[in-house]
């Protein structure tokens, strides 16, 4: 996969101020705050940087966390995990493999059959529904 690299003025050009906070520096949108964690229509979800494709509609679920939850990634290769330290507590960073903007944090406690709980910020995301 081809890494795609721009400079944080690069980023800001064509990032919201939201996204960019999220995507570049880190950041995270308030729970129950963002356009896709109730939503139902079907679809695959891109990376609001570069639109990798991230994530499928079918692999979503509604896990009460406030975010969009999936219980897997589209495959190995779209996403990158991360060891974080930050806020004082252990928890594994997901990034895009293509552009390495932080997404969100995967967690244990998904559903069957792989038990993990992608919880992505959604402006994170963005929905390609005409695929």
């Amino acid at each position: 996969m081809k890494k795609i690299s721009k400079t944080n003025d690069e980023w800001r050009v064509v990032l919201t101020p939201a996204a960019y906070t999220v995507c570049r520096e880190h950041g995270t949108e308030p729970p129950f705050s963002g356009e896709y964690d109730g939503c139902k229509k079907k679809g695959v979800y891109e990376c609001v940087c570069c639109q990798a494709s991230l994530f499928r509609s079918e692999d979503k679920y509604d896990s009460g966390s406030g975010w969009p939850s999936f219980w897997q990634a589209l495959d190995d290769m779209s996403v990158v995990l991360k060891e974080d330290h930050s806020l004082g507590m252990m928890r594994t960073e997901v990034m895009c493999a293509a552009c390495d903007s932080h997404l969100g944090h995967v967690f244990p406690d998904g559903p069957k059959p792989t038990g993990s709980r992608y919880c992505i910020n959604s402006v994170a995301l963005l929905l390609n529904d005409a695929e």
